[in-house]
């Protein structure tokens, strides 16, 4: 059985984030933390380390590794140079 997390405050999550941040933030966040989970699971499925990926993409490996660990919000242009190494490309589509 798992278990709901509620603050001290009583809310659960959901509802906490919902307070604190627009729509907008959280949709931003959600997309940011799903193309990094997707760099990361690219990276794996090839079975290349950080310091492989730097060599294939031009990229420095401290700044891939701060990238995965969403420490960063890195340029457009630096994932798509990691994108392109893996052999993946970015789609806009309409939600």
């Amino acid at each position: 059985m798992s278990k709901e997390y509620i603050s001290p405050t009583g809310t659960d999550w959901d509802d906490f984030e919902k307070e604190i941040f627009t729509s907008e933030e959280i949709a931003e966040s959600d997309l940011r933390v799903a193309i990094i989970g997707e760099l990361i699971k690219a990276r794996q499925e090839r079975g290349i380390t950080q310091k492989q990926l730097e060599e294939m993409s031009g990229v420095r490996q401290p700044v891939i590794a701060r990238l995965e660990t969403g420490t960063t919000d890195p340029r457009l242009n630096t994932v798509m140079k990691i994108l392109y190494s893996l052999g993946k490309t970015l789609v806009i589509k309409d939600i």
